[in-house]
């Protein structure tokens, strides 16, 4: 009997792989337990960050505002042009300006842009305050007679031209700059413009009326509602101050010499526009 009890008790391994049963491992238990944990982790996640169901939406106040700020300007700029012309030949001509005219062309405009700079520099500006440009060349065409079957001659010449501008920080002494300038014959006057030497100083001057003007419309809007305004949650610049140099003269040419003496620079506008939330407190 003792005999037959041992041989029903010792089993082969071969067996005992038999009897284990697909996918009943230890890894597999252990990954399992892994992602029951995950998934009770990421439940109890979203119910942390659902709403309860008595509480809502936490009211705000929007309020755009927008301010232009005048401000008179405190410099100019002006912008003139010196040229000087070849001789007039044929559209057709398949000879161009000599060297000997061009030569002598840009020496008479060298020798007027330098009497010109002596000339400003007279009036007391500093060097840094003029600016000579560089000299360009471009075809100048001229309408000639008509022939007899209607055609007109056209005809071309070459133009050598030079920009020069002028900054000015007194504005008082614009009427003796623009004498200065057409005294010195300038072929064309192309205008003065009206500027700041400070910028960001009267932009943000612009900006600070904007937020007190939309400060001022929440207050009244609360009061009319009867609310409480609560925090600031958001500010917003909707629109970045900006503003235009003021043009007070047209491009015109300066050859006939009939210019006014009184100039008015009027005021240089400066637009800022900003959008700012607030929080509506409770009672």
């Amino acid at each position: 009997m003792l005999s037959h009890t041992t041989q029903r008790t010792q089993t082969s391994p071969k067996a005992l792989n038999r009897r284990r049963l697909p996918g009943r491992g230890p890894c597999m238990g252990f990954s399992l337990g892994l992602l029951l944990a995950a998934c009770m982790t990421m439940s109890s996640t979203a119910a942390a960050h659902q709403p309860a169901p008595h509480e809502q939406p936490q009211g705000r106040l929007t309020v755009s505002a927008h301010h232009t700020l005048e401000v008179a300007p405190n410099m100019a700029t002006l912008s003139a042009r010196l040229w000087e012309r070849t001789p007039v030949r044929a559209v057709d001509s398949a000879r161009e300006a000599s060297p000997e005219a061009l030569s002598e062309a840009r020496s008479r405009l060298e020798d007027r842009m330098g009497e010109l700079i002596r000339t400003l520099e007279a009036t007391g500006l500093p060097r840094n305050a003029i600016q000579a440009g560089s000299l360009s060349v471009q075809p100048s065409y001229v309408q000639g007679p008509v022939y007899a079957d209607g055609q007109p001659d056209r005809r071309v010449r070459t133009q050598l031209t030079r920009p020069i501008t002028v900054t000015l920080d007194d504005l008082e002494a614009l009427p003796d700059l623009l004498d200065a300038l057409t005294t010195a014959s300038v072929d064309s006057l192309d205008g003065v413009s009206y500027d700041l030497k400070d910028r960001t100083a009267a932009s943000d001057e612009a900006l600070g009326l904007a937020i007190d003007r939309a400060k001022a419309k929440a207050a009244l809007m609360a009061e009319r509602l009867d609310i409480r305004l609560g925090r600031v949650l958001q500010v917003q610049e909707t629109q970045m101050p900006s503003f235009q140099p003021q043009m007070m003269m047209r491009a015109s040419d300066a050859s006939a010499k009939e210019m006014t003496s009184e100039y008015r620079p009027g005021q240089i506008e400066i637009d800022a526009e900003v959008a700012v939330h607030w929080a509506i407190a409770d009672e």
